[in-house]
């Protein structure tokens, strides 16, 4: 590990200061369970580390009139202890309370979980120079690709890892970048970009900006959320399949629905083919297994991964179904069983 200098703004403004220098390779850390992963093996070399946990200002959860505000320096722990958001927002308090270990969950931060690099084996190995990391080959399309992408690979065929994000894209959530020029507010689906765009990148930050906070906007009435995330190990472990599943429900009807699936793609894959085939439909279990299915089917598996696409059938249904089930948000929950 090579040395580097370190950083502890005390601002945003601070921050920016120094990004707006033009030194290359300087990264940004929150918790820094990814990002001193990567330094320690050898996957980058940073010249400066700016650490943004001790800004105050992202480091708040507020509550606004249309909005649930929440600082990119906001620990995972936080997300997943807050009441008010396991009333509102199931989605977002499940696939909170399930990502990695509690330790990791009191370090690592929601920007840093949204910002995190995947998790692939060629892309993790010094030794190797994958397309991600400036190679000309994804090693996984011909070799060991049991955990890898079955939509939109080609150029890379790593998973997203994140929790997090397919929870706050179901929700509709935004996210605000702000540089030295002023703020934009985009839809977190736009955040992030596929191989396609950008191979050496998951995100469209600039290098002149920080992710400042997420905006999740408030439930209305009707409003249903879950998450299911199916994992190897019984704990500790990165999502093989997960779904997250927003919907608006109408009596026995689904107005509007969004499922956003993680552990699939190389970014945060919205299921579009299914939610066509259940916006407007009568709630049943024959139609959500329907839909399901013809969305798996439009997948296209690896030699060694094709279980991922029964995998995600079985784990879109259960929570299309978990989240329509579920008691509308902001209600007394008390008596219920958890979900």
């Amino acid at each position: 590990m090579k040395n580097f200098a370190y950083g502890r703004p005390a601002s945003i403004e601070q921050a920016q200061s120094y990004l707006n220098k033009g030194i290359p390779d300087v990264f940004l850390m929150g918790g820094g369970t990814d990002l001193l992963g990567e330094i320690k093996e050898g996957i980058v070399e940073p010249a400066a580390v700016l650490d943004l946990k001790a800004i105050p200002g992202l480091a708040g959860i507020r509550k606004e009139k249309d909005a649930f505000v929440i600082g990119a320096a906001v620990s995972i722990a936080d997300v997943a202890e807050n009441a008010e958001i396991a009333g509102l927002f199931p989605v977002l308090h499940q696939a909170a309370g399930v990502i990695s270990s509690p330790q990791l969950r009191a370090m690592g931060t929601v920007g840093g979980n949204l910002c995190q690099r995947p998790r692939c084996w060629y892309y993790r190995d010094a030794s190797i120079l994958c397309t991600k990391k400036g190679g000309a080959k994804c090693y996984a399309e011909k070799g060991r690709n049991t955990y890898h992408a079955i939509f939109a690979g080609g150029f890379c065929w790593s998973v997203y890892p994140s929790d997090l994000a397919p929870a706050l894209i179901a929700l509709g959530a935004q996210v605000v970048l702000c540089a030295a020029e002023g703020e934009r507010v985009l839809p977190l689906g736009r955040f992030y970009a596929p191989p396609i765009v950008n191979v050496r990148k998951e995100n469209i930050l600039t290098g002149r900006e920080i992710l400042k906070e997420v905006r999740v906007p408030l439930p209305k009435p009707g409003d249903k959320s879950a998450y299911v995330k199916f994992i190897e190990r019984g704990a500790w472990d990165f999502a093989i399949v997960s779904a997250a599943v927003w919907a608006s429900v109408s009596g026995n009807s689904i107005r509007d629905i969004r499922i956003v699936c993680g552990g699939v793609a190389p970014v945060p894959w919205a299921l579009a083919a299914a939610e066509d085939d259940l916006r407007g439909s009568r709630i049943s279990q024959m139609s959500v297994s329907q839909a399901a299915a013809r969305a798996a089917a439009q997948a296209v598996p690896l030699s060694e991964n094709g279980y991922k696409v029964y995998l995600l059938e079985s784990v879109v249904t259960d929570a299309v179904l978990k989240a329509i089930r579920a008691p509308t948000p902001g209600r007394d929950t008390s008596t219920r069983s958890p979900t």
